[in-house]
Parts: structure tokens; C-alpha cells; sequence
């Protein structure tokens, strides 16, 4: 599709085809009158200064077929400029009026310049919708979440108030247990919030990530293994790779709380390697995997590819997306994969110097 021409070209071609119009009808009409006239009505030329009776005709004839011209020109061109400028206008009045469905329609005839800014209004207003939306989402889903522990404290600690609950070691223990349960959830929404306004810092040094890594892998080693999966780590103890190690262990912890609630038993691969410049952690299970449709979103907050099973097995929905805050404050980048066994291969890519 051929581009429409700037407003400027547009403004300078009208009016230099209105100057040209008006010229032409001036010289040459006058000369096709005065032919006209010399021939079939010779004693109708004055022939001192002030024009007869036909001249003056001539001449009124002349100004009006110009000032229409000029008018019909001044039309068109404010149609063409004033039409969508009122349109945006109007639809910023209802966006500031908490419309924000508004949308500002594009007039077929709106030139270059003006058009685009029909359009980048609509594009401006659907995505500041879209961010109301996503606003909303986060405020329900985190009422969410911050509900069931709260609502447990609240429960427990009143029955020990009123006598319900006699106490004891193993009800205290399960207290803590929410209780760190919400601070895990108030650190995740804090990393968010802080890659989000970019104020996100990591702690770079040159480690040996594989000594970093393998203290995780082995915490995790035992959960893992009673719930049935073979750990498979291959980690190059050999890669000096510049990166916060307190961020990275948290991410790859992450990673492996995710395997744990989500993956089928079975083999669940770490591995640590150099591709090209870039520094590569990924850690790959056996299955069920994760639909096509939900891959691209899998990274964002709350967006779980199996809500009921999800929040079933205590997952808060965060742990993905700050995994990718992490990764992104290293200036990489964190992506799904199916792997090929059927399952999901996670991967964390960042570059080996900053």
C-alpha cells in the first residue's frame, strides 16, 4: 500500500493547484473574452479606462468563479484538517471523563499527518485501557492471594484468643508457615514493582555459577526426590559468568518450585552452559508440558496455564515472573520451550559480560 503524502505536500500541492486555477482562468479566459468579444460584438470594448458594461460583467464573473474556487479549495483542506483534529479532540474529553472506550473515528479523506494521529490516539487510548484492565487484574488477583493466609492467621489466632485451640508446637509451626508464605509473596510483588520502574539492581561479581547452582540443586535434591523425579544436571564448573549469584539461586529456585507443583514425575534437567556470548541456565521436565497458546504469556504475573491446579497446589502465580525480572535486570532473556520429550524446557539467557 502506497503511503499518503505529508500534510505539507499535501497543503502546498492544493494551494499551488488553486493559484494555478485562478491564474489560467484570469489570463486565458480574459483573452478567450476579449476574442470573443472583438469578433461578435466589437462595440462592446471600451476603449478609454473605465471598463463598459460586459467588461465589468467579465470581471464580477471572474472574482466570483475565483472565490469559489478559493472556497471550495478551503473546504476540502479543512475537512481534511479540522475534521479529524475536532474528532481527537472530542475523544480526549470522554477519555479524561473516565471513558476510556473511546476511540476517534478516522475520516477516509484525513491527510497524512493527520490521519496518523487519528491513529495513534486509538492505539494511545486502547493500550491505556488495556493497562486499566491489567491494573484491575492485579489488584483482584492479589485480594486473592493475600486472602487464604490472611484469613487462616486470622482464624488460628482467634481461637487461641477465645480457647478453640489449645496451643501447641505444631500450631505455631503452621503460623509461621503463612506467615512466611506472605513474605514470599510481598518480596515477589517488591522485585516486580521494582523491575517494572526499572529500579530493579543486581549485585554483578565474576563467580563460578555452577558451585552457586549446585548448592541449590543439592537443597532441592531430597523434595525432589519424594516426589518422584531423577535430578540430571549438567553444569559447566569451568564458566566464570559476571551475574548477581544471590538472584540467579533465586531464580533457579523458582524454576525448580515450578517443576515440583507442575511436572509430571520423572527426569528433571539443570543445565549450565555457554551458548555463543550469552550465559544459558534451563531446566527441562518430562511433561505434561504447557499449551502453545499459554506459552507466550507463561512469564507473566498470575497468568497460570492451569488456574485450578495452580492455586490446588499453593502457587502464588509470581514465581515465573519474577524469575524473568531477574533475568532482565541481567539484560537477557527468559522463554518456554517444549522440550523433546513432551514436557517444558525453561530457559534463563543473559550475556556473560554486561
Amino acid at each position: 500500500m502506497k503511503p499518503a503524502p505529508g500534510l505539507r505536500r499535501q497543503i502546498i500541492q492544493s494551494l499551488a493547484v488553486m493559484a494555478l486555477g485562478i491564474i489560467c482562468l484570469s489570463v486565458i479566459g480574459t483573452y478567450i473574452f476579449y476574442a470573443f468579444a472583438v469578433t461578435y460584438l466589437p462595440g462592446s470594448i471600451s476603449d478609454t479606462m473605465v471598463p463598459s458594461r460586459l467588461e465589468l460583467v467579465w470581471i464580477v464573473c471572474t472574482i466570483i468563479a475565483a472565490l469559489s474556487m478559493a472556497v471550495f479549495v478551503a473546504i476540502r483542506l479543512s475537512r481534511r484538517l479540522i475534521t479529524p483534529l475536532n474528532s481527537v479532540a472530542h475523544s480526549l474529553r470522554e477519555v479524561a471523563q473516565g471513558k476510556l472506550d473511546a476511540r476517534a473515528p478516522l475520516d477516509p479523506q484525513a491527510m497524512g499527518e493527520t490521519a496518523q494521529l487519528v491513529r495513534d490516539f486509538n492505539a494511545m487510548a486502547e493500550r491505556l485501557q488495556s493497562m486499566t484492565r491489567e491494573r484491575e487484574f492485579w489488584n483482584a488477583a492479589i485480594a486473592h492471594e493475600l486472602r487464604t493466609p490472611v484469613t487462616i492467621l486470622r482464624g488460628r489466632l482467634q481461637g487461641l484468643a477465645e480457647g478453640v485451640f489449645s496451643p501447641s508446637t505444631e500450631l505455631f509451626e503452621g503460623l509461621l508457615r503463612q506467615v512466611e508464605g506472605l513474605n514470599h509473596l510481598i518480596e515477589d510483588l517488591r522485585v516486580l514493582s521494582l523491575n517494572d520502574s526499572g529500579h530493579l539492581e543486581v549485585q554483578r561479581s565474576n563467580v563460578r555459577l555452577a558451585d552457586e547452582l549446585g548448592s541449590v540443586l543439592q537443597a532441592f535434591a531430597t523434595p525432589l526426590a519424594e516426589k518422584g523425579f531423577h535430578l540430571q544436571q549438567a553444569l559447566d564448573a569451568e564458566l566464570l559468568v559476571q551475574c548477581d549469584a544471590v538472584r540467579i539461586r533465586q531464580a533457579l529456585m523458582a524454576l525448580l518450585e515450578n517443576a515440583l507443583r507442575h511436572a509430571d514425575p520423572g527426569n528433571l534437567w539443570v543445565r549450565l552452559e555457554r551458548v555463543g556470548d550469552d550465559c544459558q541456565l534451563s531446566v527441562e521436565d518430562d511433561g505434561p508440558g504447557i499449551d502453545s497458546a499459554l506459552v507466550a504469556d507463561i512469564f507473566d504475573a498470575f497468568r497460570r496455564g492451569d488456574p485450578s491446579r495452580s492455586r490446588k497446589s499453593g502457587g502464588s502465580g509470581l514465581g515465573l515472573a519474577v524469575v524473568r525480572a531477574i533475568i532482565e535486570a541481567h539484560g537477557g532473556q527468559a522463554f518456554c520451550q517444549v522440550s523433546a520429550q513432551g514436557g517444558s524446557r525453561f530457559v534463563l539467557s543473559w550475556p556473560l559480560q554486561p
